[in-house]
């Protein structure tokens, strides 16, 4: 998201971009500079910020409500020269941007067969492709818009004569580019958004991806966050991109104040918010994607099963190529998707994850009667926050602390630092930790399948996994527990488990969070709430290398096996995961998203490298997600196949393609 003073952008050549290719419209809500009354000026301003705003390569810009004469003229609405002054403002506007490839929306008042309304007017190219009337007129407190102005259901006309043109007017009109992949512009002025049912949401229901809402909203104590908390949740009611632009300082100051507050959402996420209390124009910018917006609206029911209950009016048009910008999008896109922002409050984020998990193992503690849970604990990231939620999970469930069943096993791959860590974890936690080596077990274990010790195959490895397994399970069922599984997200997407061995438990405790959480959850655990006990070795098992320690150690007892040197760094797998289930984005679009995330770190011939990897596993593993053990749902993506995620294990497909 841009959010500045208007300042002149360079031109760029005129082509189809991959970011418009790929779903993304890059739109703007303005709070321009206003001289109440003074149409002229205020054409001249608005158009020198079009113009600015198309070098950008923008195509949908949106101007607050009666910003062509300002919205605080009061009575001087009902003298003709204010409103014949807007009406040659509003053609000397479109004259004036009649090459620029975007779509502007203006607000002005307009008389429509003896009554004056307030209303947006969307020009494109030249001309004014419809009016839309206000529906909702504030008519209390401070406002008096009845006063000078009729409400929409009064309007019988459905088109107008203007400028020489017959153009459509109501607010059921949709504005589709047809050249701009998503681009359906639905439009809805100031108080129709606070009411009961907005406009908005029957325009979104007709087909409208971007809404856009004219304002001139007085600044009054609170009135800013609850402003900001209603963009959002309209934008995601509406499954859809909300733009809002409010009338700024320049607007009389004589009873109220405005701040020229503007906003775009999408979806219920807040992407760029305008400085407020202006007296010079300020924009914000940014990439809204029409392709993520109509992918939820595939795969949600609830919209799916409404329709809107009035019919829609739809105005097609050409933009033609972007007459600027460039490719490089404007929008943050973070590495981490899954990983609360910065902004975030960590402490409430993690408590939250942590009770869901936990309340999610105590459940099934109590419904299993279980008198122990059973965790092997390696020393790794997975198995520690296992552990760390599972003591949680015994005190939701009444069960004292001495339940908690420890075990770890070394084998041929275990490093002396994480068994070292396993140990001293539970010490410092004060909890028993039997040691059950596996070596012996194993050996007998290839000599009765004749298998070589030194092949060091998928046998090899599976065979440690599954001996470890066999142990828990028994283990389980001889002091009447249930198994907890370390499992995470990241490894069910990837398929890195071994069928029946720790791919299975009575309880997948970590199956909803991916390896990137993983870590940032045990290095919160390090510095919060187990920071006196055990911080120090939380923190040196969150800077462990991953990996499954089932290959032998070299020769100087350091580790040859590392899993990300295998399948690919799981920040990047967790990246692929989230924009290819959360999104339903194609191969390219990932690639292209990931090159901007991980700038400066992965070129795009390691991204491309890895993501083949990514979806050539996710589909030959779906196997293992068919069967895997419950576990609870932590965030927006998940892969039970009892829940979110449905794949026939047998997909030929590409899906990289």
């Amino acid at each position: 998201m841009l959010t500045s003073p208007m300042q002149q952008a360079s031109p760029s050549p005129t082509s189809t971009s991959t970011r418009e290719r790929l779903g993304f419209v890059r739109v703007a809500a303005v709070s321009p500079e206003l001289v109440l009354g003074d149409v002229p000026k205020n054409v001249a301003i608005i158009a020198s910020d079009a113009r600015k705003l198309a070098q950008r390569g923008c195509r949908l810009v949106v101007f607050p409500e009666l910003c062509l004469t300002g919205y605080s003229c009061a009575d001087l609405f009902h003298t003709d020269v204010l409103r014949m002054a807007a009406l040659r403002g509003l053609d000397e506007l479109a004259k004036a941007t009649h090459d620029l490839t975007m779509v502007l929306v203006v607000g002005l008042p307009l008389v429509v067969q003896d009554r004056m309304y307030n209303v947006a007017a969307v020009l494109a190219k030249g001309r004014v492709l419809g009016v839309v009337p206000k529906s909702f007129l504030p008519n209390s407190s401070e406002f008096y818009e009845r006063r000078w102005f009729s409400p929409a259901h009064t309007l019988e006309a459905t088109s107008l004569r203007l400028h020489g043109q017959d153009i459509p007017i109501g607010t059921e009109l949709l504005f589709e580019a047809r050249d701009v992949a998503g681009f359906v512009l639905g439009v809805e002025i100031c108080e129709d958004l606070w009411t009961v049912i907005p406009p908005s949401s029957h325009l979104a229901l007709g087909g409208a991806t971007l809404l856009a809402n004219l304002s001139a909203s007085p600044e009054v104590l609170g009135k800013a966050p609850y402003r900001r908390m209603l963009v959002a949740q309209q934008a995601a009611r509406c499954l859809a991109a909300y733009l809002y632009a409010g009338a700024g300082a320049g607007e009389s100051s004589t009873d109220v104040v405005y701040s020229g507050h503007s906003l775009i959402a999408e979806n219920g996420t807040l992407l760029g918010e305008g400085e407020r209390f202006s007296f010079e124009t300020r924009f914000i910018m940014t990439d809204v994607d029409v392709q993520h917006l109509a992918h939820e609206r595939l795969k949600s029911s609830s919209f799916r099963d409404k329709t809107s209950s009035q019919p829609m009016r739809r105005v097609s048009f050409d933009l033609g190529p972007a007459s600027g910008g460039d490719d490089k999008l404007v929008r943050a896109i973070t590495p981490h998707p899954f990983v609360p922002s910065a902004k975030a409050d960590r402490n409430v984020v993690c408590e939250e994850i942590f009770a869901i998990q936990a309340t999610g193992l105590a459940r099934r503690l109590k419904q299993a009667r279980a008198k122990t849970a059973v965790l092997g604990l390696s020393g790794g990231l997975d198995s520690t926050l296992a552990l760390l939620v599972m003591l949680e999970a015994l005190k939701r469930a009444g069960l004292a602390q001495t339940a908690a069943l420890m075990v770890t096993m070394p084998g041929f791959g275990t490093t002396k630092r994480t068994r070292g860590n396993a140990e001293m974890l539970a010490e410092a936690l004060n909890l028993e930790l039997r040691t059950i080596p596996i070596t012996d077990a194993v050996r007998q274990h290839f000599a009765d399948i004749g298998h070589s010790e030194h092949q060091h195959d998928a046998t090899y490895e599976n065979s440690q996994a599954r001996e470890r397994t066999q142990i828990l399970m028994d283990l389980a069922n001889k002091t009447g527990g249930i198994v907890v599984g370390t499992g995470d997200l990241s490894e069910a997407a990837l398929g890195w488990c071994t069928f029946n061995g720790d791919h299975m438990s009575m309880y997948h405790v970590n199956s909803g969070v991916p390896k990137t959480l993983v870590r940032y959850l045990i290095e919160w655990c390090a510095e919060g709430p187990f920071a006196d006990k055990a911080g120090a070795i939380l923190r040196d098992i969150a800077d462990t290398p991953i990996t499954p320690e089932l290959l032998p150690l070299a020769a100087d007892e350091s580790l040859q096996q590392k899993t990300e040197d295998t399948v690919g760094p799981y920040e990047l797998h967790d990246f692929f995961l989230f924009h290819f289930v959360r999104h339903g984005c194609s191969g390219e679009k990932i690639r292209w998203l990931a090159a901007q995330a991980f700038a400066g770190r992965y070129d795009d011939e390691t991204i491309a490298k890895w993501l083949a990897v990514f979806f050539k596993r996710f589909a030959q593993n779906q196997f293992k997600r068919s069967s895997v053990p419950d576990g609870p749902k932590v965030g927006s993506v998940a892969l039970s196949p009892r829940g979110d995620w449905r794949m026939p294990s047998d997909y030929a497909g590409d899906l990289n393609a």
